[in-house]
């Protein structure tokens, strides 16, 4: 396999070297880190959208571009959401984080091993997986902002949305490996 570097590619790079970025803003003393984080992590989702659009709209679709995209995606979510937990110490927020890192690890390898036998295609990205994904991403932003807009509590509106994102995780889970099982007792 040879590595392409386009611009899908390179955005999902990208992608990743905003993962630093985001943890040394996250800790600097300064009164508004957190609206920068919102704002990096923003620039992330927005990149993470635009390089899968423009892969399929110029036909840059690459191994490695399948690949690296889905890490690119799962180092973000798992690096903030240990800075969010680390920040506000909380059983009732350190659960669905838990829920969710969990479930990427379990399903990042239940791929690795449905491809290893010749069944990738039974355990794909679903539309469930895409909301929540949407639900998750959402939270976060509403977590590393964490101040009210207008009265709203935008801080526990994250808390509801990753308790969302955390269902919907277990329930896409569960699809998921249904998928498998249903596969291994066809063998």
């Amino acid at each position: 396999m040879t590595i392409e570097f386009n611009l899908p590619t390179n955005l999902t790079l990208l992608r990743i070297a905003l993962i630093p970025l985001i943890i040394v803003v996250f800790y600097l003393p300064w009164a508004y880190s957190n609206i920068a984080c919102m704002l990096i992590f923003l620039a992330a989702g927005i990149t993470d959208w635009l390089d899968g659009y423009l892969a399929r709209k110029m036909s840059l679709e690459t191994p490695f571009g399948a690949f690296l995209d889905p890490v690119a995606d799962k180092l973000m979510v798992a690096m903030v959401l240990v800075l969010i937990v680390q920040q506000q110490a909380s059983p009732y927020l350190a659960i669905p984080a838990a829920i969710i890192i969990g479930r990427e690890i379990t399903i990042a390898s239940l791929r690795e091993w449905m491809a290893e036998i010749g069944q990738r295609a039974k355990v794909k990205v679903s539309q469930l997986g895409k909301w929540k994904t949407t639900a998750q991403m959402l939270a976060i932003g509403m977590l590393l902002y964490r101040e009210d807009i207008l009265g709203i509590p935008i801080n526990y509106c994250g808390y509801g949305l990753l308790y969302i994102a955390a269902i919907l995780t277990l329930w896409s889970m569960v699809s998921y490996l249904s998928a498998a099982l249903a596969v291994l007792n066809a063998k």
